[in-house]
Order: structure tokens, then sequence, then C-alpha cells
């Protein structure tokens, strides 16, 4: 073997040795250790990866978990209360317990209710569509009913009717992540506090148009009488931009809102059939 072989493998050796040392050390300078509990929580919840608690993944929710001092606002909506009770347990925290939230589409814009006054041949994604065009009636407030809120959900919780014309939420498959939130463009859908038995009273519109121009529109667009606003015991509606607004927090389910409604804005939905009442007994006149 010649002397520059011999040199060639020495130099490579110490080379790769130095390397070595190097490496070592900057892998202990930087090295981070991680908390064992993270996959103890990661475990814990339930692996959705929708983004609904704010984090990308579960597993990010998990760290933030971890070194969180008080779990406050961190919230898993897809676990829910009993999730968070379990990430409380492990972490020795205290769980702050919240009600369940569902989406709401606040439109009721359907076919029947929203006459279609012009053709859109455009990209068919609500996203496109809300850039450049007010939609295919004259409400530029209601759903465009293109589906981006169907296309967002991981959970099959939306039900896109073509007949109807705008998407409709499956409450019980809903978990209340917020995708379709984000992906409407028009602002449309909401969270709002689940209720018992899926009792919902919502004012049902987005027009922020004035009475006549909203109700030409549609005919079950909200005109802003107040009417509502006035009935409420309980101070959950709230008037702006010639809108009513309904406070799922506050609201009672009493449905007075409802019978004052003029146009049929605010829908009750999941309530028995309210009872007629009786008509008045008309006195029989004695004979004569």
């Amino acid at each position: 073997m010649s002397i520059t072989v011999v040199y060639t493998i020495v130099t490579l050796a110490v080379i790769g040795a130095a390397a070595a040392v190097i490496l070592y050390f900057v892998a202990q300078k930087f090295k981070v250790i991680e908390d064992p509990r993270i996959d103890d929580v990661d475990e814990a919840l339930p692996g959705a990866n929708c983004g609904g608690c704010g984090y990308a993944g579960c597993r990010a929710f998990a760290e933030a978990l971890v070194n969180a001092s008080e779990l406050g606002d961190l919230y898993c909506p897809v676990g829910g209360n009993d999730t968070m009770n379990s990430v409380a347990s492990i972490l020795g925290l205290e769980a702050v317990k919240k009600d369940p939230r569902v989406a709401y589409i606040r439109c009721n814009g359907t076919c029947d209710n929203r006459p279609k006054t012009s053709s859109f041949d455009g990209a068919t994604t609500c996203a496109i569509a809300s850039s450049v065009y007010s939609g295919e009636s004259d409400c530029q407030f209601g759903c465009l009913g293109y589906g981006d809120c169907y296309d967002s959900c991981d959970f099959d919780a939306i039900d896109l009717r073509s007949e109807l014309g705008v998407p409709q939420i499956i409450d019980d498959k809903c978990v209340a992540c917020g995708a379709c939130v984000d992906a409407c463009p028009k602002d449309l859908i909401e969270l709002r506090k689940k209720m018992p038995k899926n009792r919902k009273v919502v004012v049902s519109c987005r027009n922020e148009d004035k009475g006549g121009v909203a109700r030409k529109a549609c005919k079950v667009a909200c005109i802003g009488c107040s009417k509502c606003f006035k009935e409420c015991p309980f101070d959950a509606i709230t008037m702006e931009n010639n809108l009513a607004y309904i406070d799922s927090d506050k609201c009672k389910l009493c449905r007075k809102c409802v019978a004052v409604c003029p146009t049929s804005a605010i829908i009750e939905e999941n309530f028995p059939p309210r009872k007629v009442k009786p008509a008045e007994k008309k006195e029989c006149e004695p004979a004569k």
C-alpha cells in the first residue's frame, strides 16, 4: 500500500472522528428534553387534529397544555369536558367546564324564500365567488351555496342539499371545531351554545339592508323592526345594523320572540308542536 493511500485513510479517519466529536457537543448543547407528560396528554386527546383548539393538531395542543400553569381558555371542542377532565387529572390542574357548542348557518334563504335574479358562471367555490359576485339573488349577505363549509368539514356534519340551496348542519355529528366558520366568506356560520335536545331559537338572517329592501330580496329576512328586542325578558337580543341577534348564552328558549316576528326570520327548531288555544266558548242565548 502506498504512502498516499495511508495518508488519505488516516486523514479521513481524523476528519470523521473530529466531526463526530463536534456533532456530539452540538447535540448536547441544543438538545431538547421533552416532558414525558406530553405523550400521556396526547394519548388522552381524541386525535382528530382538526385545529378547533387553536393549535396545529393534537400534539401541539398537548404541548401547550403541559406548559400551561392553568387550563383556562385551553379547550378541546371535540373531546369536550370529559377529555379536559382526563387531561386535568394527568397534569394535576383543574378543568374549566364549558357549555358544548354547535355550528349554525345563519341563513334561511332557501330556494323558496329567496328568488333567483341572476346566474354565475365562474368558479363554484364560495371563496372565489364572494370576491367578485354578491350571489344569485338580491341578498348580498346570504349563503352562496357552493359548499366551502361542506368541503372543510372532516366529520360529515354538513348536509349539502341542493334542493334547499343552503347547507344544513347535522347537530349530532358537529364537534364545533370551527373549520366551517373559517371557511365561510360571508361570515354566516357561528358556534352557538348547544341546547338540550338540540333546540334552537335563532335569527336566521344576516341581511343588514333596511326593511323593505331586505324583505324584497328574501321573504324571511329580518327587517330590523325591534319587536323581538322589546319582547325578550332576558336581554338576549341585541339590535345592530338593522339586524336582530340572539345570544345563545343568554337565551332561555322561551320563544316569545318567535311569536312576534312579522317575517318569520326567527326560527325555532326541535320543539314540540305549540298547543293551539281552544276557541272561546260562545254562551248560548236563553230560550225566548
